[in-house]
């Protein structure tokens, strides 16, 4: 779904700092696209009064050199990884914030006066995750109301609702903010799952908390005037943080280390000038950092007030494995609840090569040939968002795809569908080509451990800034790996229009998955710690969170992947005495660095330690020569 491409000119008058500025659309995370529309926000001053290398790859690489080899499966595969027999409770449980244990912990009373303001594509209000069953009166400093349009109504949980005028309900049709809104401040919900995978429970990080919901994003795009509008309406509401998984869109030179940032400035980025406002009266924000890595540098968004989320795995992760017609077994990613019941459908040798669809598009999968691919499963060389219609369209039952750098992810498969490693795609291609009649038996998805999480995702953008290297983004890590959390019963499954599948929660990848993570530990803490300020809430995240090693890029400091850490839910609670109390206040304090001289160019990551002899706080800095 996207934003008509017809061009149109907007100009809004807004009570919020800063001089007449040219906005352009602002596409949500997980997917991107073009658009003409372009927006002119007059703004009118401050009403009176923020070398490559894959542990797991290279291990699944030597699991399936075993399998070539003739040895046994089932062994190979257990010596690296274990299927879960039991409920798994996810990423919640991975952090070490467990259900139980938090629950003795937890001042329910409090985290229900703490007020979640999501800005994204709506809410499903009838789903079990936002039920206000046992849910007391609403907080009194809600200054907001139920503006959700037709067909909506809050309760005691979702207080406020509003949506924009891209929209005529603040009803989720995407799933998108169904799923954020409830892995930040969702209830506990037991024995969920996505067709009996990853079982166990659902549930945000502040349970007890309400939610706001602000549908500024209904489809793909979001127009920076209801990004705006979202944040005036939230601040004046009261919510107590804002959770917003949308990343700005840029300009781009692919002729420069593939990311070359032309223009950013503070001034002319909608959720900048927002969540500076927020900021102002005494709210913190939360947002995604993008999925526009693994290169260095293409992390966009770094305004110094917002707290921003990298993404990260956990132990839970799904794989799918295919059986070649000569024996062979492949291991690859993919969420994939279709059984084959022993089923082996044939692999189609090419895909096209008539006057309707090219030998070359074909090769792409950018076109099919009925008569060549009905009822067989196609090879495609990298993932095309129209492939998957395309192949439904003529018939194909099943696609293997090649990953490419992203070998690390697993995606919610439409038809049978397998991302596997490069080396694997041209292995397959040669069993294709070599055989008369080749085969292929698609499994269904298991949930296996990965012992080498967390590792920064290698979609999660990067730092440092081009325009602004001085500023270390991301802030912080969190989980945005195969999370399972509520979502629109009427949203495609996949992500694909043909996909008529309905669930009431799903599984999804992308730093919107990392960033509500954060923004439920931030209103936790808030629960505990009212008397906080957003900067003091967002250095109690900062500096507990747990050292991480880099992931990908051997020459590129790990801070640019990870920030200050993996998030460390825990022992934010009581992290080193925090005085961070307003606007403007500044502390200063003088640190000497001693060690051999640096060449030019050179970085240095390092860190700080503070200690009262009870707790160890760890700042991050990082040196340039």
């Amino acid at each position: 779904m996207a934003m008509t491409n017809k061009s149109s000119i907007i100009f809004i008058c807004v009570s919020f700092l800063f001089l007449a500025l040219a906005i352009t659309s602002l596409p949500c995370d997980a997917i991107e696209a073009d658009d003409d529309r372009k927006t002119y926000i007059i703004y009118m001053g401050s009403l009176p009064e923020l070398s490559s290398y894959s542990p797991t790859s290279h291990h699944l690489s030597i699991l399936q050199q075993v399998v070539y080899s003739g040895g046994n499966e089932t062994d190979a595969t257990s010596s690296l990884v274990r299927s879960y027999k039991r409920s798994f409770n996810g990423s919640w449980d991975f952090m070490g914030f467990v259900e139980n244990v938090i629950a003795t912990e937890r001042n329910s009373s409090a985290e229900s006066e703490v007020i979640v303001g999501v800005i994204d594509s709506g809410i499903w209000p009838e789903s079990e995750s936002f039920s206000d069953e046992n849910f007391g009166p609403i907080p009194e400093k809600w200054r907001g109301t139920c503006a959700g349009g037709k067909n909506f109504t809050c309760n005691r949980k979702i207080i406020g609702a509003r949506y924009y005028h891209n929209s005529d309900s603040a009803r989720d049709t995407d799933g998108h903010g169904t799923h954020t809104a409830s892995i930040a401040a969702g209830n506990i919900v037991h024995n969920v799952s996505f067709y009996g995978i990853a079982q166990g429970t659902a549930r945000g990080g502040a349970p007890h908390a309400r939610i706001a919901a602000y549908s500024a994003c209904p489809t793909t795009l979001c127009g920076s005037d209801d990004i705006l509008a979202a944040f005036d309406d939230a601040i004046s509401d009261g919510v107590s943080v804002i959770s917003i998984s949308i990343g700005s869109s840029m300009g781009y030179d692919d002729s420069i280390n593939g990311y070359e940032l032309l223009r950013y400035d503070f001034g002319s980025v909608a959720i900048a000038i927002g969540a500076f406002h927020a900021m102002e009266r005494g709210i913190l924000t939360v947002q995604s950092a993008g999925n526009r890595g693994p290169d260095p540098s293409s992390i966009i968004d770094v305004a110094p007030w917002i707290l921003i989320v990298a993404a990260s795995s956990t132990d839970r992760r799904m794989i799918d494995k295919m059986v070649l017609g000569n024996g062979h077994t492949i291991i690859g990613n993919s969420i994939n609840p279709i059984a084959s019941n022993g089923t082996k459908f044939p692999i189609a040798p090419k895909n096209g090569g008539s006057s309707n669809c090219s030998a070359i598009d074909a090769e792409k999968c950018l076109c099919f040939d009925t008569d060549l691919v009905k009822g067989k499963v196609v090879m495609c060389p990298s993932l095309l968002l129209d492939s998957n219609s395309t192949a439904e369209s003529q018939g194909v039952v099943g696609i293997i795809t090649n990953a490419g750098l992203y070998d690390d992810i697993s995606f919610v498969a439409w038809l049978s569908s397998l991302w596997v490693s490069s080396k694997d795609y041209d292995m397959i291609k040669f069993y294709v080509n070599s055989t008369k009649e080749p085969t292929v038996e698609i499994m269904r998805s298991e949930t296996f451990e990965d012992v080498t999480a967390p590792t920064v995702a290698k979609f999660s953008s990067r730092g440092p800034s081009l325009k602004i290297p001085e500023i270390l983004k991301p802030d912080i890590t969190a989980p945005g790996i195969d999370i399972l959390a509520a979502y629109s019963p009427v949203g495609s499954v996949s992500g694909f229009d043909e996909d008529k599948r309905s669930v009431g929660y799903n599984i999804l990848i992308g730093t919107s998955m990392s960033c509500p993570h954060v923004t439920g530990v931030a209103a936790y803490l808030m629960s505990l710690h009212p008397d906080w300020s957003p900067a003091a809430i967002k250095s109690a995240i900062l500096t507990t969170a747990k050292p991480m090693e880099k992931s990908y890029y051997a020459d590129l400091v790990g801070e640019f992947e990870y920030g200050s850490g993996h998030l460390n839910p825990i022992q934010a609670v009581e992290p080193e005495v925090l005085t961070f109390m307003s606007l403007n206040e500044k502390k200063s304090f003088l640190v000497t660095v001693v060690g051999e001289e640096i060449s030019n160019q050179t970085v240095i990551s390092s860190s700080l330690v503070w200690s009262d002899g009870t707790h160890n706080v760890r700042s991050p800095s990082v040196v340039m020569g």
